[in-house]
Protein backbone atom coordinates (compact mmCIF):
# COMPACT_ATOMS: atom_id res chain seq x y z
CA UNK A 1 0.00 0.00 0.00
CA UNK A 2 2.71 2.28 0.77
CA UNK A 3 4.83 1.74 -2.25
CA UNK A 4 1.23 2.38 -4.24
CA UNK A 5 1.01 5.30 -2.76
CA UNK A 6 4.37 6.46 -3.65
CA UNK A 7 4.04 5.55 -7.19
CA UNK A 8 0.46 7.70 -7.03
CA UNK A 9 2.58 10.84 -5.35
CA UNK A 10 5.08 10.32 -8.26
CA UNK A 11 2.42 10.42 -11.06
CA UNK A 12 0.67 13.60 -9.86
CA UNK A 13 3.86 15.41 -9.52
CA UNK A 14 4.47 14.85 -13.17
CA UNK A 15 1.07 15.63 -14.00
CA UNK A 16 1.48 19.37 -12.62
CA UNK A 17 4.77 19.28 -14.06
CA UNK A 18 3.96 18.40 -17.99
CA UNK A 19 -0.09 19.18 -18.06
CA UNK A 20 0.74 23.21 -18.35
CA UNK A 21 3.19 22.63 -20.74
CA UNK A 22 1.09 20.18 -22.52
CA UNK A 23 -2.16 22.99 -22.19
CA UNK A 24 0.36 25.42 -23.71
CA UNK A 25 1.50 23.44 -26.79
CA UNK A 26 -2.56 22.75 -27.64
CA UNK A 27 -3.64 26.69 -27.48
CA UNK A 28 -4.63 28.22 -30.84
CA UNK A 29 -2.03 30.15 -32.28
CA UNK A 30 -1.75 33.68 -31.53
CA UNK A 31 -3.70 36.33 -34.23
CA UNK A 32 -0.82 38.61 -35.22
CA UNK A 33 -1.08 42.24 -34.47
CA UNK A 34 -2.71 43.84 -36.80
CA UNK A 35 -0.67 47.16 -36.63
CA UNK A 36 2.82 44.97 -37.40
CA UNK A 37 1.65 43.16 -40.56
CA UNK A 38 0.32 46.54 -42.02
CA UNK A 39 3.79 47.45 -41.17
CA UNK A 40 5.48 44.74 -42.93
CA UNK A 41 3.03 45.29 -45.73
CA UNK A 42 4.43 48.93 -46.47
CA UNK A 43 7.97 47.74 -45.71
CA UNK A 44 7.53 45.35 -48.36
CA UNK A 45 6.57 47.91 -50.74
CA UNK A 46 9.17 50.04 -49.93
CA UNK A 47 11.70 47.39 -49.55
CA UNK A 48 10.68 46.77 -53.90
CA UNK A 49 10.66 50.41 -54.58
CA UNK A 50 14.27 51.12 -53.38
CA UNK A 51 16.06 47.69 -54.58
CA UNK A 52 13.82 47.70 -58.18
CA UNK A 53 15.68 49.38 -60.93
CA UNK A 54 13.52 47.81 -63.42
CA UNK A 55 12.67 44.94 -65.54
CA UNK A 56 11.41 43.61 -68.34
CA UNK A 57 8.45 40.80 -69.02
CA UNK A 58 6.33 39.27 -71.94
CA UNK A 59 2.84 39.80 -71.42
CA UNK A 60 0.17 37.44 -73.25
CA UNK A 61 -3.13 39.73 -73.29
CA UNK A 62 -6.63 37.64 -73.97
CA UNK A 63 -10.16 39.11 -74.57
CA UNK A 64 -13.47 36.86 -74.06
CA UNK A 65 -16.98 37.59 -74.42
CA UNK A 66 -19.97 36.28 -72.77
CA UNK A 67 -19.07 32.70 -70.56
CA UNK A 68 -16.46 31.92 -72.81
CA UNK A 69 -13.63 31.74 -71.48
CA UNK A 70 -11.99 28.83 -74.26
CA UNK A 71 -11.62 30.87 -77.23
CA UNK A 72 -10.50 34.79 -76.84
CA UNK A 73 -12.01 37.36 -79.82
CA UNK A 74 -8.65 39.24 -79.52
CA UNK A 75 -5.34 38.55 -78.20
CA UNK A 76 -1.93 40.26 -77.71
CA UNK A 77 1.65 39.59 -77.33
CA UNK A 78 3.58 42.15 -75.64
CA UNK A 79 7.20 43.13 -74.44
CA UNK A 80 7.35 45.35 -71.61
CA UNK A 81 9.98 47.30 -70.24
CA UNK A 82 9.52 49.23 -66.87
CA UNK A 83 12.78 51.83 -65.47
CA UNK A 84 11.63 53.40 -62.13
CA UNK A 85 12.83 56.67 -63.77
CA UNK A 86 10.51 56.62 -66.86
CA UNK A 87 7.75 54.18 -65.94
CA UNK A 88 6.87 51.64 -68.34
CA UNK A 89 6.88 51.42 -72.28
CA UNK A 90 5.79 48.85 -75.20
CA UNK A 91 6.33 46.75 -77.65
CA UNK A 92 3.68 44.87 -79.50
CA UNK A 93 5.26 41.40 -80.92
CA UNK A 94 1.70 40.09 -82.08
CA UNK A 95 -2.18 40.74 -82.47
CA UNK A 96 -4.74 38.89 -83.37
CA UNK A 97 -8.66 39.09 -83.72
CA UNK A 98 -11.27 41.64 -83.56
CA UNK A 99 -9.62 45.30 -84.31
CA UNK A 100 -12.22 46.71 -82.61
CA UNK A 101 -11.51 44.69 -79.21
CA UNK A 102 -7.77 45.14 -79.06
CA UNK A 103 -8.12 48.95 -79.84
CA UNK A 104 -11.24 49.85 -77.09
CA UNK A 105 -9.63 46.62 -74.43
CA UNK A 106 -6.35 46.44 -75.08
CA UNK A 107 -4.89 49.33 -76.15
CA UNK A 108 -6.78 51.73 -73.26
CA UNK A 109 -5.09 48.84 -70.88
CA UNK A 110 -1.55 49.47 -72.00
CA UNK A 111 -2.52 53.17 -72.41
CA UNK A 112 -3.99 53.38 -68.83
CA UNK A 113 -1.02 51.19 -67.40
CA UNK A 114 1.60 53.64 -68.99
CA UNK A 115 -0.01 56.52 -67.21
CA UNK A 116 -0.02 55.04 -64.40
CA UNK A 117 3.78 53.80 -64.33
CA UNK A 118 4.60 57.62 -64.54
CA UNK A 119 6.24 58.70 -61.86
CA UNK A 120 4.89 61.20 -59.59
CA UNK A 121 1.25 59.03 -60.32
CA UNK A 122 2.17 55.79 -59.34
CA UNK A 123 2.40 56.90 -55.88
CA UNK A 124 -0.86 57.23 -55.17
CA UNK A 125 -1.24 53.36 -56.80
CA UNK A 126 0.72 51.35 -54.46
CA UNK A 127 -0.62 49.32 -51.59
CA UNK A 128 -0.03 50.46 -48.95
CA UNK A 129 -1.93 52.41 -45.66
CA UNK A 130 -1.21 55.74 -47.44
CA UNK A 131 -3.75 55.11 -49.99
CA UNK A 132 -5.77 52.45 -48.64
CA UNK A 133 -7.38 51.30 -45.05
CA UNK A 134 -6.35 47.95 -43.61
CA UNK A 135 -8.29 45.44 -41.50
CA UNK A 136 -6.26 42.11 -40.46
CA UNK A 137 -8.95 39.02 -40.90
CA UNK A 138 -9.60 37.03 -37.91
CA UNK A 139 -9.19 33.64 -39.74
CA UNK A 140 -5.08 33.53 -38.82
CA UNK A 141 -2.88 32.43 -41.77
CA UNK A 142 -4.41 30.59 -44.87
CA UNK A 143 -2.16 28.56 -47.52
CA UNK A 144 -1.84 29.96 -50.84
CA UNK A 145 0.23 28.58 -53.53
CA UNK A 146 2.58 26.75 -51.28
CA UNK A 147 2.58 30.31 -48.97
CA UNK A 148 1.43 30.72 -45.44
CA UNK A 149 -0.80 34.18 -45.80
CA UNK A 150 -2.69 36.53 -43.75
CA UNK A 151 -5.59 38.43 -45.12
CA UNK A 152 -6.60 41.93 -45.22
CA UNK A 153 -9.86 43.81 -46.19
CA UNK A 154 -8.59 46.70 -48.24
CA UNK A 155 -10.89 50.29 -48.18
CA UNK A 156 -9.71 52.87 -50.86
CA UNK A 157 -9.06 56.48 -49.25
CA UNK A 158 -10.91 57.68 -52.23
CA UNK A 159 -12.40 56.49 -55.49
CA UNK A 160 -10.21 55.70 -58.52
CA UNK A 161 -10.18 53.10 -60.89
CA UNK A 162 -6.84 51.59 -60.12
CA UNK A 163 -8.00 51.51 -56.16
CA UNK A 164 -9.63 48.09 -55.37
CA UNK A 165 -12.32 47.72 -52.73
CA UNK A 166 -11.14 43.83 -51.47
CA UNK A 167 -8.89 41.19 -50.23
CA UNK A 168 -5.45 40.99 -49.81
CA UNK A 169 -3.54 37.97 -49.18
CA UNK A 170 0.49 38.52 -47.99
CA UNK A 171 3.24 36.29 -46.83
CA UNK A 172 2.69 36.02 -43.16
CA UNK A 173 6.56 36.38 -42.84
CA UNK A 174 7.47 39.47 -44.42
CA UNK A 175 4.41 40.97 -45.65
CA UNK A 176 4.74 40.82 -49.71
CA UNK A 177 2.26 40.42 -52.03
CA UNK A 178 0.46 37.07 -52.59
CA UNK A 179 -2.81 37.68 -54.09
CA UNK A 180 -5.18 40.72 -54.76
CA UNK A 181 -8.92 40.49 -54.92
CA UNK A 182 -11.69 43.02 -55.72
CA UNK A 183 -13.80 46.07 -57.20
CA UNK A 184 -12.50 48.66 -58.90
CA UNK A 185 -14.02 51.75 -56.76
CA UNK A 186 -14.66 53.84 -59.48
CA UNK A 187 -15.78 52.78 -62.83
CA UNK A 188 -13.20 53.61 -65.62
CA UNK A 189 -15.71 54.17 -68.13
CA UNK A 190 -19.73 55.67 -68.05
CA UNK A 191 -21.09 52.85 -70.17
CA UNK A 192 -19.03 49.89 -67.98
CA UNK A 193 -19.96 48.13 -65.09
CA UNK A 194 -17.69 47.63 -62.02
CA UNK A 195 -14.54 45.95 -62.59
CA UNK A 196 -14.04 42.60 -60.71
CA UNK A 197 -10.39 41.78 -60.97
CA UNK A 198 -7.90 38.95 -58.86
CA UNK A 199 -3.87 39.54 -60.09
CA UNK A 200 -1.77 36.35 -58.49
CA UNK A 201 1.82 37.65 -57.69
CA UNK A 202 5.35 35.58 -57.00
CA UNK A 203 8.98 35.84 -55.45
CA UNK A 204 10.64 36.80 -58.46
CA UNK A 205 14.54 38.23 -58.00
CA UNK A 206 13.39 38.94 -54.09
CA UNK A 207 10.76 40.86 -55.07
CA UNK A 208 6.58 40.20 -55.64
CA UNK A 209 5.91 40.52 -59.72
CA UNK A 210 2.75 39.84 -60.94
CA UNK A 211 1.94 36.24 -62.46
CA UNK A 212 -1.36 36.26 -63.33
CA UNK A 213 -4.36 39.01 -63.79
CA UNK A 214 -8.41 38.26 -64.36
CA UNK A 215 -10.57 41.06 -65.00
CA UNK A 216 -14.08 41.22 -65.31
CA UNK A 217 -16.48 43.85 -66.15
CA UNK A 218 -19.83 44.28 -68.20
CA UNK A 219 -21.06 47.13 -70.60
CA UNK A 220 -24.41 48.12 -72.77
CA UNK A 221 -22.32 47.48 -75.80
CA UNK A 222 -19.99 44.71 -75.51
CA UNK A 223 -22.03 42.80 -72.68
CA UNK A 224 -19.65 40.55 -70.58
CA UNK A 225 -15.96 40.80 -70.97
CA UNK A 226 -13.07 39.04 -69.56
CA UNK A 227 -9.38 40.03 -70.50
CA UNK A 228 -6.88 37.42 -68.98
CA UNK A 229 -3.54 38.38 -68.54
CA UNK A 230 -0.13 36.02 -68.16
CA UNK A 231 3.29 37.76 -67.34
CA UNK A 232 6.17 35.17 -68.26
CA UNK A 233 9.91 35.64 -68.91
CA UNK A 234 10.55 38.35 -66.16
CA UNK A 235 14.32 39.74 -66.14
CA UNK A 236 14.44 41.68 -63.30
CA UNK A 237 17.34 44.45 -62.78
CA UNK A 238 18.39 45.55 -59.28
CA UNK A 239 20.09 48.56 -57.65
CA UNK A 240 23.68 47.72 -56.62
CA UNK A 241 23.47 47.29 -52.88
CA UNK A 242 24.82 49.88 -50.65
Amino acid sequence: MIELSQQRLRIGWLATLFFPFFGIMLLPAQQPDAATVIQKVDAAVKARIDHLAGYTVTEHYAVYRGKDEIHPVAEMVVNTTYKQESGKSYVIVSQTGSALMRDLVLNAILDNEKRLNQPGVRESAWITSANYEMKLKADGPQPLDGRDCLVLDLIPKRKASYLIEGSLWVDAKDGSIVQLEGTASKNSSLVTGPTQMVRQYANIGGYPEATHLRAESSSFMFGETIVKVDYQDYRVELRPAG
